[in-house]
């Protein structure tokens, strides 16, 4: 891969494993340096000093108020500026409604809708004086269709899909970009919650894509000219019936 992230600044969250993982790794082959932020510590630690000096690691518990408003400053002072904002950070909830814990419910709704629009609230400003920046957030094919098994969880995926869109026609005088990245199911940790007889299925027809796919499709939507957006990219298997 050319190096056509060269002198950027990418900060992911939920950075080190699945998607998030997959995305920093991309970005550093072309160049960017990536601050990996992740709650999980060794996590961190181990893949940082796999990746080299260009993976900077950013330890934060995102369901913490306080330390989710930290992230931007800190990961300024770690990199000196933000061009990529991965807002990748999510949790699963599936299942029927009746059946899921209500604090559960609260923790998905939280990490997956709230910090997401925080994150991105807080990276507007610098991005904003400087005229420039991508900001891509991890949502879901679930946010494009009403999925039976995961009420909890597509509804969240669908606030974030309006989001998104709402975001970017405001933003993007300012020269700023905003999509969102939209696969179906991943075979990433994220599927460990998932019923047991629909990972088997998934897994049994070939119905799962991995995260270097929608890697490749981030790396896509940020080389494009800057006269282009790539708005909303929904991917899934092939094998996937829907």
């Amino acid at each position: 891969m050319s190096r056509q992230l060269e002198g950027r600044v990418a900060v992911v969250t939920g950075a080190a494993s699945g998607i998030g993982l997959a995305s920093t790794e991309a970005m550093l082959q072309a160049g960017a340096r990536v601050v990996l932020v992740d709650r999980d510590a060794e996590a961190l630690a181990r893949e940082c000093a796999r990746l080299g000096p260009a993976a900077l690691p950013l330890q934060i518990d995102l369901l913490d108020a306080a330390a989710c408003a930290s992230l931007v400053p800190r990961a300024l002072a770690l990199a000196g500026q933000i061009d990529i904002l991965h807002a990748n950070a999510g949790i699963y909830v599936g299942g029927d409604l009746v059946d899921a814990d209500s604090s559960a419910i609260d923790r998905m709704l939280n990490l997956n809708v709230n910090v997401v629009m925080k994150n991105v609230h807080d990276a507007l400003p610098h991005m904003i004086g400087r005229g420039t920046g991508d900001i891509v957030v991890t949502s879901s094919l679930a946010a494009h269709f009403p999925t039976p098994w995961e009420p909890v969880y597509a509804s969240s995926k669908w606030a974030i899909h309006c989001f998104v869109q709402t975001v970017r026609r405001q933003v993007f005088k300012h020269g700023l970009r905003v999509g969102s990245l939209s696969p179906g199911p991943v075979a990433s940790a994220l599927l460990a919650d998932w019923p047991a007889d629909k990972l088997a299925e998934a897994k049994a027809s070939g119905s799962l894509i991995e995260p270097a796919d929608v890697a490749e499709a981030l790396m896509f939507m940020l080389t494009r000219p800057r006269n282009v957006t790539i708005r909303d990219v929904v991917m899934l298997p092939s094998q996937f019936d829907l």
